[in-house]
């Protein structure tokens, strides 16, 4: 389904990609607002040891990134992507709110993980549709959709974290499910402007046109290993390189101790700071070049460039000048690095769907990012058998596997199919 060809436009791009941004950015307010709370609530409020808080804690972050498998094929089957965002989104509203009842807290976020399911893979699965497929903003539309992500995360500790440790933790929940309510606001505002939702008789006939999907699959599959990969080390963040932070790291600032959570707000101000700078050399590259910008390249950079930012971490570690400016200089590589994969991986996925696939390709890199953060678990518990700087240039060699095999799969599709829907894009 092509856009309307005179479709009007907010800074160069489409109206409903700014509907889109603005919708993100909320949801992801109110998903990470409840988050941020999550643990403490349990811990603090309702007396759970802090080993069953971290049980719960996995398992709901697993199941957010499982529920979206069998939500995609209900929108792209039966429910179409407007509906499963409109249902998605007042579910986890409900979800947020019924946070703020004791009782029913396993109850609520259930209901979250239920209405995440329909809604993560539904609404970016809307973005290249905005687009013609031969529209070079359509590469750097997914860079802008992701800045949305990295706002809401960025802002909801600030909000959400306040209220429920200041005023109590309810008020963070509730506001935590205005924030979704004010994302379905402005998404039913900005209709006009989203492409539409296909009739029932057109899906019908989705299997016949995907049959020429195959040969896609083994790409997408190879990729998202990559990014499983990937993601193992790009974790760290928050996890061991917390921990060291904490720790290890100076962090004063004159008679000034720098909280160490704060440094956790460095990748969401980051990717803030540099998307703009990212999307402005991608569209004059996109007006060079005469195919579609080259997304595993790209990939493979991002990887590589993580891998040189854990590298340079441990060589600082080692020689024993761990001031927080170096921190502050890992994270701008760091961010720079992870806006070249992940924004990237997400419209390479999306943009390889099948007519009437759209969301089940966007929820199968979701499951990617899943295996990738489980991984991780397990790769942070390498922590203890290593030094600081061993640990990070560990983390500097997985990172650099990754880019490895982004490589390889860019040469082999650049170099025996230069010329296809999806080689093309890598060439």
């Amino acid at each position: 389904m092509n856009p309307p060809a005179a479709s009007p436009t907010w800074f160069g791009h489409p109206r409903g990609l700014v509907f889109l941004f603005l919708t993100e950015m909320w949801e992801k307010f109110s998903f990470y607002g409840m988050r941020a709370l999550q643990v403490y609530y349990m811990t603090k409020q309702l007396g759970f040891p802090q080993g069953k808080a971290s049980l719960i804690y996995g398992g709901y972050a697993a199941a957010v990134y499982l529920t979206p498998i069998a939500g995609a094929v209900i929108a792209d089957r039966w429910l179409g992507r407007r509906r499963a965002v409109l249902i998605g989104g007042a579910t986890m509203a409900l979800g947020h709110f019924l946070m703020a009842w004791e009782p029913a807290f396993f109850v609520a976020m259930a209901v979250i993980a239920v209405g995440n399911g329909l809604f993560l893979p539904s609404l970016p699965s809307q973005v290249g549709l905005l687009y013609k497929a031969d529209d070079p903003r359509r590469e750097s539309a997914f860079s802008v959709y992701y800045l949305g992500v990295n706002l809401g995360a960025f802002l909801a500790p600030l909000v959400c974290g306040t209220l429920g440790e200041v005023y109590g933790w309810h008020y963070g929940f509730g506001a935590a499910g205005v924030g979704m309510c004010l994302g379905l606001v402005i998404y039913c505002a900005g209709s006009r402007h989203l492409p539409a939702d296909r009739p029932a008789r057109e899906l019908s006939a989705d299997a016949a046109a995907a049959g020429g999907w195959g040969g896609r699959v083994g790409l997408l599959v190879c990729v998202a290993l990559a990014v499983v990969l990937f993601r193992s080390a790009y974790e760290q963040s928050g996890n061991t390189l917390a921990l060291w932070l904490d720790a290890s790291a100076d962090r004063h600032a004159g008679s000034f101790l720098i909280p160490a959570t704060w440094f956790q707000s460095l990748n969401p101000m980051m990717v803030f700071l540099l998307t703009p700078f990212v999307i402005a050399r991608w569209n004059r590259q996109g007006r060079r070049d005469a195919g579609p910008a080259p997304d595993l390249r790209r990939m493979g950079l991002g990887a590589l460039g993580s891998g040189l930012a854990f590298a340079a971490l441990a060589g600082v570690i080692a020689s024993g000048a761990a001031h927080w400016g170096w921190v502050v200089l890992f994270f701008v590589v760091f961010t720079l690095a992870e806006l070249y994969i992940l924004p990237v991986g997400l419209a390479l996925f999306a943009r390889s769907a099948p007519p009437g696939y759209g969301a089940t390709a966007v929820a199968a890199w979701f499951l990617a990012a899943f295996a990738g953060n489980l991984l991780s678990g397990w790769v942070g518990t390498w922590w203890a058998s290593f030094s600081p700087a061993g640990f990070f240039l560990a983390m500097a060699g997985v990172a650099a596997l990754s880019a490895s095999l982004l490589g390889l799969l860019w040469w082999r599709r650049s170099a025996v199919r230069p010329e296809s829907a999806v080689g093309s894009a890598l060439a």
